[in-house]
């Protein structure tokens, strides 16, 4: 499962981060790293961007990123 994929009001760990090296760099720099939990807070009506919380604080993702966050419950 990816973050995209995750429903809102769910929550799950990072198992790992892949895309292209400068977008996967960005988001481990923003604390997206294997271990964290998440949690999807909402998702803009159309869809995009979606906002998630981690390490108390929000982060706002767009979908295309998110794919690339793999999840394990």
């Amino acid at each position: 499962m990816t973050l995209a994929d995750l429903e809102i009001g769910g929550e799950a760990t990072v198992q790992s981060v892949s895309g292209p090296r400068r977008v996967t760099c960005r988001l481990m720099e923003m604390g997206l790293l294997k271990g964290v939990r998440v949690k999807v807070v909402r998702v803009a009506p159309l869809g995009d961007p979606i906002e998630i919380r981690l390490r108390g604080y929000a982060l706002s993702l767009r979908r295309e990123d998110a794919r690339g966050v793999e999840l394990e419950a």
